[in-house]
Formats: C-alpha cells, sequence, structure tokens
C-alpha cells in the first residue's frame, strides 16, 4: 500500500525482540486459547479479512497451478481457499499475535511459480510438478517451525530498508510481470517479452474484463470504504464477462473454457483424487530430488518470515502492542505445514486484510480463526460461483496487488547525492530478483548494504577535535612561572579526541592524522571516550604508532578508554590481550583527560627542572602572593594565621559549609571538586604547592561551593577574614596589595580559561 514502506523502514530499524509476551519467555512455545474480549468486533474484522484475503488467495492458487498447465487452474482455486483456510485456523491459534491475517501471498506465488515454470520447462511433466510443489511448502513450514525454535525472529530487525524495499518492489513486479500474459490471454507457454510481441494473440474479452477489474479495484476506495476493494473488482470482472457472454454464447459454456477458473474438481477425476494419488507417489522421491528442493524452500521460508514478521511490526505499530516474533513463526510454520497436508499453498501475515481486520473492530487472535473457517465456509456454499471466476479478473486483481508492492516513494532517492547510492541499492535487488532469485537479491542486498555503511563510516572523519598543550590545560591550578613553562613548551604535546568506529576502514585514516606528529611531538593523547567499536586492524596501526614514539622516548597516551562498548567488549582489556598496554610500554592510561594532561605537564615543568627534589613546606615568603613584602608585615601577617595538616584523602571543607578562610598550600596538592550525587562528583581543579584556594568565601562570607579534599599530604596556611581585617587596620597598603594581588592571580586564571574556550570553539 502506498506509503506503507516508509511505516515499514522506520520499525525496521527500531524494533526490538527483547520484550516477550505469553508464554515465549522461557524459551518455549505455548498453547494459549485466545481471550474474547470483542467477540462481536472480532467476527466482523475477521468476515471483512476473508473478502480481501480470498480473492487474492484464489488468485496466487491459479498463477502457480497455471504454471504448470492451463488446465489446473480449478485446482489451483481450490489450493488457494485450502491454504487461506489452514492458515486462517492454524497459524491463528499458535502464533500468538493478536489481529494478524495470515493466508497465500505475493512471495509464495512469485517463488512457486518460477520453480513450476522452471520444473516444466526442464522437462518434468505436471503430477510431479504438483507433488513437488507439496514437498517444497511442507519443507518451508518445517524451515519457518526451526527458525522459530533456534530464535531467528529477531534477526528481522538487522534487514536494512533499501533490500526490504528492493524485496517487495521485485516480488510486486514478478507478480505483475507473471499476470500480464493471462491477462491478454495468450496460451500458456507465452511468457511475458512474447506475449507484448505477439498482439494477434490477445484475446480482447479477457482484457475488457481485466481492465474493468483493476479500474473498479482502484476507484472503488474513492467511493465506498465499506467493502473492500478486491471484492468489488471481483465482482465488476464477473458481471463484465457475463455482459459480454450475453454477446458470446460461448463464453456461457463451462466446459472447455479457459477464460474461467472451472470446475473446482479440476481434471483427470477431481482435485482430491490427484491430491491422493500425489501422495501416494511421494514414496518414490529420491534423496538428489529432495536435496534440490532445499535452495528453493530455504528462499521461501525466508522470505514468508519476512513477509509475516514485516506485517508484525507494522501492527505493532498502529495497536501498539509487541508480538513474539520467534512464537509466530513456529504458528506460521506449522500452518504452512497444515496448509502442504491438505493440498493447499502456503502462506504469511498479509498486510492488506491485517489493516482490514484492524478497522472492522477486530481485537484478538479469534478473528484469524473466523477468517479461516469463514473461507472454507464460502469455498462448500459457493463453489459453483467460484467456478465461473474470470480468470482475467484474477490477473487484475493481482497486477493492482503487485503495482501496490512497488515501492514508488524511493525514486525520491534520486533527488539526493546522498541517497542516490541507497537507491542503487534497491535497483539492484530489483534486478537480481527479477533476473535470478529472490534469495540471491536479499542476500546481494544485504552484501550492498553492509558495503554502504562501511563507505559511510569511512567517509566520516574520525577525528573530532584536536589541539595542543599549549593551546588547553589541565584543572591543576600552576604558579605563574609554571604556566609560562607550559606555554612555551606545551606543544611538545597534542592531543586528539576521536569518535566513531576504529576498525580496518578508518585505521588508515587515523594512521594519515597522527603520521605528522609523530615525527616533532612527544606526547600522544588520544581522547577515547566518544569511540564506538575498535578491532584487531586498528589496533595493530596503534601499537606501530606506540613504537614510533618509543623510538623518539615519546608516549602514547589514553583517557576515557571506554570499559564497555555497545558490543559489550572491554577495550582497555582488549588492548592488554594484544599487547598494546603493558607496564613496560611507552603507554599511559588514564581514568579522565584531565588527569592525562597533569601527567603529562608535570613532566614538561619537571624537563624545566623546576620540580624539587623532595618537596619542603613553603615559609610564607616564598608564596608566589607575598614575595617582596617586608618581613615585619609578614611577620604581622603570619602572628595571626593558622598551620593546619590533612592527611592524603581528607576532607578540609564541605559544599554548603560556612566559612570565611583563605587556604595558602605550603607542601602537597588539593583537589576542588562539586558534588553531583551520592557517587559522583564533577573535577573543577586541583592546587599545588604554593596556589590558594577558598577565595569565594574569604571575600564575599558565603558558603563554600565545592569540596576541598587533600589530593596529597597537605600542609596549609590558613587566613581567615577576621585575621585579615585586623591587620588590614595596622597595615592597609599591605592589605590593600594582598587583595590586588589576589586579584591578578584570579584574572590570570580566567585569562587562560578563555584562551581555551577560544582553542575548543575553533
Amino acid at each position: 500500500m502506498r506509503g506503507q514502506p516508509a511505516l515499514v523502514t522506520w520499525n525496521y530499524l527500531v524494533y526490538d525482540d527483547a520484550i516477550r509476551r505469553g508464554g515465549g519467555r522461557d524459551g518455549h512455545f505455548h498453547m494459549k486459547i485466545p481471550r474474547l474480549e470483542n467477540p462481536v468486533g472480532d467476527f466482523w474484522g475477521g468476515t471483512a479479512a476473508m473478502l480481501v484475503a480470498l480473492p487474492a488467495s484464489i488468485a496466487f492458487g491459479v498463477t502457480i497451478f497455471s504454471s504448470l498447465h492451463g488446465g489446473y487452474a480449478a485446482q489451483g482455486a481450490l489450493a488457494g481457499i485450502l491454504g487461506a483456510t489452514a492458515l486462517g485456523l492454524i497459524a491463528s491459534a499458535l502464533g500468538g499475535t493478536n489481529r494478524l491475517i495470515s493466508s497465500p501471498c505475493a512471495p509464495a506465488a512469485a517463488v512457486l511459480s518460477a520453480f513450476a515454470i522452471e520444473f516444466v520447462a526442464n522437462g518434468g511433466s505436471v503430477e510431479s510438478g504438483l507433488m513437488m510443489l507439496t514437498i517444497l511448502a511442507l519443507l518451508t513450514g518445517l524451515l519457518q517451525v526451526l527458525f522459530g525454535v533456534l530464535r531467528l525472529g529477531s534477526l528481522i530487525k538487522y534487514m536494512p530498508f533499501p533490500v526490504v524495499s528492493g524485496y517487495l518492489s521485485g516480488v510486486g513486479l514478478i507478480i505483475i510481470g507473471s499476470q500480464v500474459p493471462r491477462f491478454l490471454g495468450v496460451p500458456k507457454e507465452v511468457h511475458f517479452w512474447q506475449a507484448l510481441a505477439t498482439p494477434s494473440q490477445w484475446r480482447w474479452q479477457g482484457m475488457v474484463v481485466g481492465a474493468l477489474t483493476i479500474v473498479v479495484m482502484l476507484a472503488a476506495p474513492k467511493v465506498i470504504r465499506l467493502i473492500p476493494a478486491a471484492i468489488l473488482g471481483l465482482a465488476a470482472g464477473v458481471l463484465g464477462y457475463f455482459g459480454l457472454g450475453a454477446i458470446d454464447q460461448s463464453l456461457l459454456t463451462l466446459a472447455n473454457n479457459t477464460f474461467v477458473v472451472g470446475p473446482l474438481g479440476g481434471t483427470d477425476g477431481g482435485f482430491f483424487d490427484a491430491f491422493a494419488g500425489r501422495w501416494q507417489s511421494i514414496g518414490d522421491l529420491g534423496l538428489d530430488q529432495i536435496w534440490g528442493l532445499a535452495i528453493p524452500a530455504l528462499t521461501l521460508a525466508v522470505l514468508l518470515s519476512i513477509d509475516t514478521l514485516k506485517t508484525c511490526i507494522v501492527l505493532d505499530a498502529l495497536t501498539r502492542s509487541r508480538h513474539d516474533s520467534n512464537r509466530e513463526l513456529v504458528g506460521q510454520g506449522i500452518g504452512n505445514i497444515a496448509a502442504a497436508a491438505i493440498g493447499g499453498i502456503p502462506g504469511a501475515g498479509t498486510m492488506g486484510a491485517t489493516l482490514v481486520n484492524i478497522s472492522s473492530g477486530a481485537h484478538s487472535r479469534f478473528s484469524g480463526l473466523v477468517e479461516g473457517a469463514l473461507a472454507l465456509i464460502a469455498f462448500l456454499l459457493l463453489g459453483t460461483m467460484i467456478s465461473w471466476v474470470p480468470v482475467a479478473a484474477l490477473s487484475g486483481i493481482l497486477i493492482v496487488i503487485g503495482f501496490r508492492m512497488i515501492d514508488r516513494e524511493s525514486l525520491h532517492y534520486l533527488k539526493s547525492r546522498s541517497t542516490v547510492l541507497d537507491f542503487a541499492v534497491i535497483a539492484v535487488v530489483v534486478a537480481c530478483a527479477l533476473m535470478v532469485s529472490l534469495i540471491v537479491a536479499s542476500g546481494v542486498g544485504v552484501v550492498l548494504a553492509i558495503f554502504l555503511f562501511i563507505r559511510e563510516q569511512v567517509g566520516g572523519t574520525i577525528i573530532r577535535h584536536k589541539v595542543y598543550g599549549n593551546q588547553v590545560f589541565s584543572k591543576r591550578v600552576r604558579l605563574q612561572e609554571e604556566m609560562e613553562i607550559l606555554t612555551r613548551d606545551g606543544a611538545q604535546a597534542v592531543i586528539f579526541e576521536l569518535q566513531g568506529s576504529l576498525f580496518f576502514g578508518t585505521a588508515n585514516q587515523l594512521y594519515l592524522a597522527l603520521e605528522p606528529e609523530l615525527k616533532t611531538k612527544k606526547y600522544l593523547i588520544l581522547d577515547m571516550r566518544r569511540v564506538q567499536t575498535v578491532d584487531v586492524t586498528a589496533a595493530h596501526m596503534l601499537e606501530q604508532v606506540k613504537d614510533m614514539l618509543a623510538e623518539r622516548k615519546g608516549f602514547m597516551i589514553f583517557s576515557h578508554i571506554p570499559q564497555n562498548l555497545p558490543s559489550g567488549r572491554d577495550v582497555e582489556q582488549y588492548f592488554d590481550q594484544l599487547g598494546l598496554v603493558r607496564p613496560e610500554s611507552p603507554v599511559r592510561v588514564f581514568g579522565e583527560l584531565d588527569e592525562a594532561m597533569e601527567w603529562v605537564e608535570d613532566r614538561i615543568i619537571e624537563e624545566a627542572a623546576l620540580a624539587h627534589e623532595e618537596e619542603t613546606p613553603l615559609e610564607l615568603s616564598e608564596i608566589e602572593l607575598f614575595k617582596g613584602r617586608k618581613e615585619e608585615t609578614l611577620a604581622a601577617l603570619e602572628q595571626g594565621m593558622e598551620k593546619r595538616s590533612f592527611k592524603t584523602g581528607e576532607r578540609i571543607f564541605t559544599r554548603g559549609d560556612s566559612g570565611d578562610e583563605l587556604f595558602l598550600i605550603r607542601q602537597g596538592a588539593v583537589r576542588i571538586v562539586l558534588p553531583l550525587s551520592e557517587k559522583q562528583v564533577h573535577h573543577l581543579g586541583t592546587f599545588g604547592r604554593g596556589a590558594f584556594f577558598g577565595e569565594m568565601a574569604f571575600l564575599d562570607g558565603e558558603a563554600r561551593s565545592a569540596d576541598a579534599i587533600a589530593f596529597t599530604d597537605t600542609k596549609l596556611f590558613v587566613l581567615s577574614r577576621k585575621t585579615f581585617d585586623t591587620f588590614a587596620a595596622e597595615h592597609k597598603k599591605a592589605a590593600l596589595n594582598l587583595m590586588e594581588q589576589i586579584a591578578s592571580v584570579l584574572a590570570s586564571r580566567l585569562r587562560y580559561t578563555n584562551a581555551e574556550l577560544r582553542v575548543l570553539e575553533s
């Protein structure tokens, strides 16, 4: 139906079959009796669905059996009815998806017709062809049961939309191609291109009936919606045929009349005699013949499963429900086995009949049982009328169904260069479906879709951001002379923020981005926080980079290595297994980028010979704020200051604490963190020897805005605001200079922060 592919697309991408209903949670399949919440709605829904499914089932059956011999159209009609009956009763009872209607469908008609044509073309007899069709249907059902038991139903979510679109369009074109000769009324052995090339063989009576059916079927929904379009189209075709019979009396004769389905008993003793003989001759089948059915059966099982689960996905979206895909496959498989056992043709959950079922008020699986039972009752009561159904009218119905299966919306992909290749995938799938087979088309489509995915990954940049160590800095608050060194020498370090997938398709791109820096930089920091996947090719490339850095006594540093990728892989453990991260290697791993940057900065400062061999507590005159002050002034200030010591990890103050003290670090380091939750904090900065902190409460007297924790064993000078005010009363100039110095340091910190923000924004 027009507009459906987009809906199917979205659901294919987002559907998750992890939530099971009913008895499927323990991995077993249980039979449950449908709950009759609205039996009236289920009855009318099943009745309306039968009116949609039955004409199509008859048409599909006629298509398949006529491919063996034109005289078997009646047997095909009966096989379609029996297939609709078996699927309606069995699949609805066992499948478990509420409101789903199962019946013979287009993929079954496409595959089985192609098999029948090829079988007869290779010299097979009609009787053997009927037997092979039965065995093929049985194997298809068994494979579907196996799919469900092995829990392969959830794999439907991995089917790319271009493949689904191409598959649906391919089936639609196959159906149209198989029905055009019947629409034109040419002899059975004449196929599509031959039929178009020989107008002399066309029969105008059938063309008129078929055209009338198509016109009414297309126009009916615009006039009346209560009666399904297929029923109105079929009624128009039948009335048109009998109208022509008033002109040509030969059309009103049932015997040897190729324009109509004919007696449902068929030829050569009737359908049931032929079917009984078919089962008796199955014992003559050889292993080679059964093995030859493996590929067609697998093809049909996959296509019917996709068709069913696609319908279930759309059904879930419309009804806000969730089906059990594996249980549904088991139910569909048993239904197809039952259909083959009684001489019917296989099928799947069908979109059109299901949508009609929903709109007619159905609520449960009981509607499917009603559809199956009414299909059998219709056969028993209307068998004679079905014999008079014109073949051209059925062809008209199938041509419309095939046309609606073609995804015409995909033509919009040609309007944009970014989607042209997606359209190419659809076109290739359609071409393979028409020229080779549907299963080959699906396989080729999946391969092409994977290729496009890899191309998309390779086309995107793996480098999200690159910055140098003299442009951004860690949160460690440094002294002014240390910052000057980092500004001068920090370019020894380069930081790459990576993103996306590190795999064989992007490994070379990453190497080309890193290579220029390896010749001049000593520290290579790789921020992995946005990496989604890593494969062995990328890991091997990183090992080569590590060796190149080691030759120059450099380091490769990782930060934010994901512990668990979407695939579940622990990347650090994976790197260790590959020999990339080992204690003796020039590789370092840090949990956060700031920790990595701080480690690099410390090494750069150490190399500049500013670090002390053994850190000793600073005197007040050695702290940057008080350098150059008079000794007597500092002595007066120090008399009112307090000296405190804290062990590593000890809390100095907590967010919300009252206090007006300024802390000056004589020895050690202090980390300032902002609590986010009971277990999570945000690192604001680290203050080292000679720095100060706590200035906000010292200046404004408000409560502490963060936590201060001793990062190492720490010794502090503590200056309270009360002590400072007392000192300022006697040493006004010194107090003013101190305030100016505090403001100068804060301004310097702000300048560095602004510079970092400009670099990051650029």
